[in-house]
């Protein structure tokens, strides 16, 4: 994945432009100077410079990865005798984004009215981590526990929900499960959010509850235990 940044825009000739330069958490990883017709590369962890696609109006950074998220500053230098200098700066996040939806297990064939529904929804892989969160009926609903995990700098998340049944539940034949994964990057204004959904359609009994099925099933015991 190659990325192309930019800086100021300038007239060369009336601004008396000496150069620009280029950083990323402090560190030079690009230079050009006009008298200087070949640009300059430094090593700087997670920038790979695209010289074929780099001049001093524009820089393209090619197989951006994780590493490449930092601050970047370019900073335009004038020629003399006044060498005026400008600089802006501003932080890029690369984000790696799940490959599939969130995986919802656990769930049974039936369930009554004080049953408790135990399910696990676990996230793709990614970075940042996911936030998960649990719809029942279109209602969102609390989790038991969420859990994350790393691997070579992709977060996967587990969140557990555990929620009793009751009958409002199982208004109809079927109570609706959805998990949510979100993926927000850091930039508090106008963020990158990325959001998958998976649900799942479980058997509900409306008219069962767990109490009276046990009674069902001691009466019916009880039946084949009477003497003829």
């Amino acid at each position: 994945m190659s990325r192309s940044i930019s800086c100021f825009r300038y007239d060369r000739e009336r601004d008396h432009l000496y150069g620009i330069t280029w950083y990323k958490d402090h560190e030079v990883f690009y230079k050009y100077v006009l008298r200087d017709k070949n640009p300059h590369v430094y090593d700087v962890n997670g920038v790979k410079v695209d010289k074929s696609r780099s001049n001093d109006q524009i820089v393209t950074l090619q197989d951006a990865n994780l590493h490449a998220t930092g601050m970047y500053k370019c900073e335009v230098n004038g020629e003399g005798p006044s060498f005026n200098t400008v600089s802006a700066e501003a932080r890029m996040e690369v984000i790696a984004l799940p490959q599939e939806r969130p995986t919802i297990t656990g769930e049974e064939k039936v369930y009554a009215s004080g049953d408790v529904l135990a399910l696990n929804c676990t996230s793709g892989k990614s970075h940042p981590a996911a936030k998960l969160r649990w719809f029942v009926n279109g209602q969102q609903v609390k989790p038991d526990s969420d859990l994350v995990f790393e691997q070579h700098g992709l977060y996967s998340t587990i969140s557990s929900l555990l929620l009793e049944l009751e009958p409002g539940h199982l208004a109809s034949d079927k109570i609706n499960v959805r998990c949510e994964a979100t993926v927000r990057s850091s930039h508090e204004v106008e963020p990158f959010v990325d959001i998958r959904n998976t649900e799942v359609f479980v058997q509900g009994l409306a008219t069962l509850t767990a109490p009276s099925l046990c009674l069902l099933i001691a009466a019916v015991l009880q039946r084949f235990l009477l003497p003829v």
